[in-house]
């Protein structure tokens, strides 16, 4: 990455998210985007978080690294910890009819972000979760 992306490494840890989604937000609206979609994509940012705070460190320790930058017409968000490795094929949301707190993080990544995939990691260790959202698709949704 190179001087144009912001970095952000913090503990994996709730009380962290206001940070991360501060971040996000600042940089979507110094690249152009509209208050609301900067919102939607901190929005996107605490969901991604907090999925790896409860399902990937399980309530142990570990850090979360994001790194947040400019691509071709928008931005690219990336989400980097050190927790049990997992693919796209882990990522099923809860139904949307069943009515209960909770589980619709992927949902709600997978409405706001126009691309969403996990980069490979030489090391083999952790995830690396890129989520990209354009300028010209500032609307909910793909």
């Amino acid at each position: 990455m190179n001087e144009t992306w912001k970095l952000l490494q913090l503990p994996a840890q709730a009380d962290s998210l206001q940070r991360l989604r501060a971040l996000v937000r600042e940089q979507a609206l110094a690249l152009g985007f509209a208050a609301g979609c900067a919102d939607d994509l901190a929005l996107a940012v605490n969901e991604a978080c907090m999925n790896v705070i409860q399902h990937g460190y399980r309530g142990a320790e570990g850090m979360i690294e994001l790194s947040v930058g400019a691509i071709d017409g928008g931005m690219e968000i990336r989400v980097r910890d050190k927790a049990t490795p997992v693919s796209m094929d882990d990522w099923r949301p809860r139904a949307l009819d069943e009515l209960r707190p909770g589980g619709l993080g992927v949902h709600f990544i997978r409405e706001i972000m126009d691309e969403v995939a996990y980069l490979p990691l030489p090391e083999q260790s952790g995830n690396l979760l890129s989520m990209k959202k354009y300028l010209n698709n500032q609307g909910v949704g793909k």
